[in-house]
């Protein structure tokens, strides 16, 4: 008995084992260690330019500009301000120069220029022609001193490329407004209009309607009014001409006598023939389109404020609105204004002078800038501070939704002296009251001049 339990214990003592043997998990083999990669170092960014900050303490520059008015003294508070908060210790002075004529002949003719000035674009392109303007491209693009993408996408793109030639960068804008069409909308809707005119067709026939109203009333002395006052101013004319797919040259040479052209010029002036446009002796049209002398006139964004107070100086509650101009292939609308251009200087005044305009540019200065002027804001983050501004001044958000149309104007260096001659011809078109049928007489006689003029 006890040799088969022992036998019994011996057989389960087996199977047990063979049964643990057979459950058992072995160990498995661990993976090969892996090294582990060691952090690289950001790189630190280094500045385009090979000036330290302590060599900008007491840099003085001085900037040249045509501001008067409130922009003057804004323009001066906020030289103040950048004088007293910026870190690098540099003072700014601003020098009066007048009219945008006078600053050009002084900056041409002084013995000693200025560091930094605020002109206009085609005249900046002039002293770009004999090598006296820094290129900004380095500036806006350095590491340290310069724009992130972001910011630099802040500026409406049409407002840079002004100044843009090739990959060089003759400024920033200091000031961008543009001449629209105004439109009185009541008056418009009491003649059957539901809408502002998108073509010229369109354009013709509401100014049409309106002079036929002025010649049904008992009063004489209307019988011409009623239409588009006529204006002559360059930028209008532009956008006329682009309208109708045209332009004042071609492959960067002057062509003001081409089909396009001569259809904008003929146009306009058989308006005037059939007495839906008309000239005016006073200064301005602001007070005739508040007292319904005018269905359209044509004015500038700093006019807006004018225009308004015409409206409730003649106890007027009708309601007028922005558009741009109405051709025959499009609308059209050109921006125009003044820049920020830096002078031949040492690197350190430059650069001064480059972070001084970074300054101004900036979203609240922007801001700033618009309540004061009621020009464009230069920056679309400024918009963000402009809500009230905005409720307040509904035609100037009108003229703000339209910056994705706008275009620039010739870059050409010559474009300074060939825009008076633009006006001036077509003044004389109306002034000497010449037969639309000779309009391309006088585009001509305008191309010839504009050739020897940009010689």
């Amino acid at each position: 008995m006890a040799k088969k339990l022992t036998l019994i214990l011996t057989l389960f003592f087996l199977v047990a084992c063979q049964s643990s043997s057979e459950t058992h998990t072995p160990t498995s083999t661990p993976p090969p260690a892996t090294k582990t990669p060691r952090p690289t170092a950001t790189p630190v960014p280094t500045s385009n330019f090979d000036i330290e900050e302590a060599d900008l303490n007491g840099v003085e520059i001085e900037i040249w500009h045509t501001f008067f008015g409130a922009p003057a003294s804004l323009l001066e508070l906020q030289i103040a301000d950048f004088n007293e908060e910026n870190p690098w210790g540099i003072t700014v002075r601003a020098n009066y120069q007048g009219s945008y004529n006078m600053l050009f002949y002084n900056v041409m003719d002084a013995t000693e220029r200025p560091s930094l000035v605020v002109a206009l674009p085609e005249q900046i392109s002039v002293w770009e022609e004999e090598g006296s303007v820094k290129d900004l491209a380095p500036y806006i693009s350095d590491p340290i001193w310069g724009y992130v993408p972001a910011e630099k996408s802040d500026f409406p793109s049409v407002f840079l490329e002004q100044d843009q030639h090739e990959e060089r960068t003759l400024a920033l804008p200091a000031q961008r407004t543009a001449h629209f069409i105004l439109y009185n909308q009541s008056w418009g809707e009491e003649l059957g209009f539901d809408k502002p005119p998108l073509s010229f067709d369109e354009f013709e026939e509401q100014a049409c309607a309106a002079n036929q109203a002025m010649r049904a009333d008992e009063d004489f002395e209307n019988d011409g009014k009623g239409g588009w006052i006529i204006d002559y101013e360059s930028n209008g004319v532009l956008s006329w001409m682009l309208g109708f797919d045209g332009g004042p040259f071609v492959n960067d040479d002057y062509q003001f006598i081409n089909s396009n052209n001569i259809d904008t010029f003929k146009s306009l002036k058989s308006l005037y023939d059939n007495q839906c446009a008309w000239l005016t002796t006073a200064e301005t049209p602001h007070e005739q389109f508040a007292l319904r002398s005018a269905l359209f006139i044509t004015a500038s964004m700093e006019e807006f404020p004018e225009i308004r107070r015409a409206f409730l100086d003649a106890d007027s509650r009708d309601e007028w609105t922005v558009i741009p101009f109405p051709g025959q292939e499009r609308t059209a609308l050109v921006t125009y204004g003044s820049s920020y251009a830096l002078l031949e200087t040492d690197d350190a005044e430059a650069l001064a002078s480059w972070l001084f305009v970074k300054w101004m540019l900036t979203p609240q200065n922007q801001a700033k800038w618009v309540k004061s002027t009621g020009l464009y804001p230069l920056r679309i983050s400024a918009l963000d501070e402009l809500s009230e501004y905005e409720r307040a001044n509904p035609q100037w958000a009108e003229a703000v939704d339209l910056i994705a149309q706008a275009e620039i104007y010739p870059q050409l260096a010559s474009w300074h002296k060939i825009r008076y001659l633009l006006g001036d011809g077509f003044e004389f078109i109306f002034r000497s009251n010449v037969q639309s049928g000779s309009v391309a007489a006088v585009l001509a006689q305008m191309n010839d001049a504009a050739r020897a003029l940009s010689e």
